[in-house]
């Protein structure tokens, strides 16, 4: 999709502003885009690009290290403003900038629920695992407006189909009475995203985010209400949050939290994120940009023996304190079962991390 002939003006009040129209059909239909800006201190300086979208439905590439094959993500862009987010990248295929605008032109799929609701159905769905929260967070700033996630989870409930969700945002507490009645009939899988605790990091790196401490809140009171829920303990970023005992404390925290699981994932960088993240760390911590240089000379990824040596130590904490490590592939079910007729197959689920 390409933005053409598409404009933004401010809103004088908190009434939308809308008007504008994209091109390219192949997408959405040839009146799908409309824009939308929001007069309110949570969306100062933020463009919704609201999209009908045919297809919801993702198929993740066959050679992609996640351990699921379908996706949903209902918005595109993400005012978490993470500045490592892998998903900047995307905004460049729709000539959008993959810095600031990332962070503050988001593209809101206004049907998914519904669309999602027919491809469900469809003959050819094979009640798959989907994944949520895999490439933007779909329980981002915006959610609180475009109330998109109660229709998914409805959808997916209605037809018993197992899921994960991803997530850095505590609204997804709002939906926990739909979490639960999914939980009665299918798989789901839970995960919230906490890398560290330092509380200067967090407010740099990623300064839309919730605090860590309150998403350790949103582990405690799923757990409290019978829905267990993993951390990704993502990202551990070198030389910034790897010290030994900034990762005791992490996982320490994540135990204390009742969390099932903590998985550590290390910093990678991706074009579109990398000379984001850099240009952060140049104006933030100088003094490490030659470090960066070298340890990422390869590629986006930290060398082998660096992902090891942090995976090793967080798996020593995490069984010190009482929890493990998410097995991709493996199934959990939230609650115990409902007792199901022999002739019917459980279904299973592939866990998000």
């Amino acid at each position: 999709m390409r933005w053409e002939n598409l404009t933004v003006e401010s809103a004088a009040s908190g009434e939308p502003v809308e008007h504008g129209r994209a091109a390219d059909a192949a997408l959405f239909g040839a009146d799908a885009v409309t824009t939308r800006t929001f007069d309110t201190p949570e969306f100062r300086g933020i463009t919704f690009h609201e999209v009908r979208a045919r297809s919801v439905l993702n198929r993740v590439p066959g050679a992609s290290r996640m351990p699921f094959e379908w996706t949903v993500n209902p918005y595109r862009g993400c005012t978490h403003a993470c500045v490592y987010c892998f998903a900047r990248k995307t905004h460049s295929y729709l000539d959008l900038d993959t810095g600031i605008g990332f962070d503050t032109q988001i593209v809101v799929k206004v049907n998914a629920p519904e669309v999602l609701r027919r491809q469900l159905g469809s003959r050819r769905w094979q009640g798959d695992h989907v994944a949520m929260g895999t490439n933007v967070d779909c329980y981002q700033r915006a959610e609180g407006r475009y109330r998109l996630m109660p229709g998914i989870i409805s959808a997916l409930t209605d037809h018993a189909n197992p899921f994960s969700i991803l997530t850095k945002g505590t609204l997804i507490l709002r939906d926990l009475d739909l979490l639960t009645r999914a939980a009665e009939v299918t798989d789901i899988g839970i995960s919230v995203s906490v890398g560290f605790l330092d509380t200067e990091l967090w407010r740099t790196v990623e300064p839309g985010t919730p605090a860590p401490e309150r998403r350790l809140d949103v582990v405690r009171t799923l757990g409290e209400h019978g829905i267990g829920c993993g951390v990704l303990m993502a990202p551990v970023i070198p030389f910034l949050s790897d010290d030994p005992a900034q990762l005791r404390a992490t996982v320490r925290a994540v135990a204390a939290a009742g969390a099932t699981s903590v998985t550590p994932l290390v910093l990678h960088l991706r074009p579109g994120a990398r000379e984001w993240f850099m240009a952060w760390l140049g104006q933030h911590h100088p003094h490490l940009v030659r470090r960066y240089e070298r340890l990422y000379a390869e590629g986006a990824y930290a060398p082998k023996w660096y992902q090891r040596r942090i995976t090793r130590q967080v798996h020593e904490l995490a069984q010190e304190y009482g929890i493990g490590p998410t097995r991709a592939g493996t199934a959990r079910r939230i609650r115990p079962a409902r007792p199901e007729p022999e002739a019917v197959s459980e279904p299973t689920q592939l866990t998000l991390i």
